[in-house]
């Protein structure tokens, strides 16, 4: 069984996450997704509307998701692929030069596959809630 994983903010949940996972799924068996707790989003600079709880409930209701787990942190990657026996890990491909930069980038290398998946590029979370401030909507 070939095991992908994948992580997220999963915020404002849209068409072009369910591609990403869409794609992830159809790499492998059984895909894996981990869900950005607060705190993490905080330490990426970002804020969430859904809390961690309701962005995980929308996740696993997702057909392509198997599995879902909260990302406390970063670091926390390298030991994910390690106990679940991940052989895939996929990122948006918005991520990858950033990605390369990162400590985790080389010992996940050596211990699965690195897939960059093409978004979505007409949508994203910080496209719709700029929209959405730039409407008269609210």
């Amino acid at each position: 069984m070939k095991r992908v994983i994948t992580y997220g903010t999963f915020d404002l949940l849209h068409y072009g996450h369910i591609n990403l996972l869409r794609q992830a799924k159809a790499l492998g068996d059984y895909l894996v997704v981990g869900v950005s707790t607060d705190g993490c989003c905080e330490s990426k600079g970002k804020r969430c509307y859904f809390s961690l709880e309701d962005r995980m409930t929308m996740i696993k209701a997702i057909r392509y998701v198997d599995l879902v787990i909260p990302e406390q942190n970063m670091e926390q990657k390298i030991e994910d692929v390690k106990k679940l026996k991940i052989d895939i890990f996929t990122l948006g491909d918005d991520y990858s030069e950033k990605f390369k930069l990162m400590l985790e980038y080389k010992a996940i290398s050596q211990l699965c596959q690195i897939i960059y998946l093409p978004r979505t590029p007409e949508i994203s979370s910080s496209k719709i809630k700029i929209d959405i401030m730039k409407s008269s909507y609210i």
